[in-house]
């Protein structure tokens, strides 16, 4: 069959006969080729799309996988590896100490704000291939394209924001958001790409006029420091006022109980004393004067008695010494 074949093409004699000598070989050659076209190897990260004449027919799985020569062809995806685009700078050498360029980056970092100045934003998307068939065959180069969304859902967000929000406090907002809006989009266009994370790097105003923003950020963030430090004080005193407050309280609503309480007693005891003196006017009467008088006589001292003229006095000046001295020679 071999020679019949050469002989149809009318090659010229040495060159005919040089091949029939040497069919062998080239039939060994051949039956390599077709083998070595025919398997595959596919990566642990990776799948493989197969199209026959162009049109997708299957994917594999990694490792060793077979196809039809000549007519099949492989395209490998790494659907299991993150990949990254890098916004407003450059990754020249990865490693512990990673070296970065701006060169060339400087027309898709900077970014105009919603209160019309500008901000040099640096950003990364970190990203995995999800679908490998929408991945090839729905967007004509999906990198690009992603890079594109990108830059665009950047300055989307940014612009709808003041300077003094991307420059401060509305960074994590803006990471959240961009990611949330990128993802949507590649949704929209059938990409095939899942977006792992974005990372805001560096943001800062443009070079000529640095100096004062970075006067404005010292300023809020001492501003925010003071208001901390003072809302640290509030939380002090006003516990500790209140505090204070509720002690006074109950000791008012204390002394107020214990004089309720004493004027009731003070008030049963005068009850019963008036209803003691009802029964016995003149004994209860004298009774009392008694009792009262012995309580005040003793802190008066030398006590003198006269009459109404004060002509006699009457020979009491020395009784409370007396009493006292029998007082004591009876102890």
């Amino acid at each position: 069959m071999f020679e019949n074949f050469i002989d149809r093409l009318n090659l010229p004699p040495n060159i005919a006969a040089f091949l029939k000598r040497t069919r062998l070989i080239i039939i060994v050659l051949l039956l390599i080729v077709t083998l070595w076209s025919m398997v595959f190897q596919v990566g642990t990260e990776e799948v493989g799309v197969i199209t026959r004449f162009g049109k997708y027919v299957r994917t594999v799985e990694p490792g060793l996988n077979l196809k039809i020569p000549f007519t099949e062809e492989v395209f490998k995806v790494p659907v299991e590896r993150q990949q990254k685009q890098e916004f407003g700078f450059r990754t020249v050498a990865a490693g512990v100490n990673s070296e970065y360029t701006r060169q060339g980056t400087k027309d898709e970092s900077l970014m105009l704000t919603g209160d019309l100045n500008l901000a040099d934003v640096e950003w990364v998307v970190q990203y995995r291939i999800d679908n490998a068939y929408n991945y090839l065959f729905k967007v004509r180069n999906p990198e690009t394209t992603l890079r594109d969304i990108s830059e665009s859902a950047m300055r989307q967000i940014v612009g709808d924001r003041t300077v003094n929000e991307v420059l401060t406090i509305g960074r994590t907002e803006i990471g959240g958001k961009l990611e949330e809006l990128i993802q949507e989009i590649c949704n929209d266009y059938s990409m095939g790409i899942k977006i792992e994370q974005v990372v805001l790097q560096d943001v800062n105003p443009p070079d000529p006029v640095k100096a004062a923003f970075n006067a404005v950020n010292e300023a809020q963030q001492e501003k925010e420091t003071l208001i901390n430090q003072a809302r640290s004080e509030y939380n002090k005193v006003i516990p500790r006022a209140s505090g204070q407050a509720e002690e006074t309280i109950q000791k008012a609503e204390g002394y107020a109980t214990e004089r309720v309480n004493r004027a009731k007693g003070e008030t049963a005891r005068f009850n019963e004393l008036y209803s003691e003196y009802i029964k016995a006017t003149e004994v209860t009467k004298r009774r009392i004067y008694l009792e009262t008088m012995s309580e005040i006589l003793p802190r008066l001292g030398n006590v003198v008695i006269t009459d109404d003229e004060g002509n006699s006095v009457l020979p009491l000046l020395q009784m409370g010494l007396k009493n006292s001295n029998t007082s004591n020679a009876q102890q």
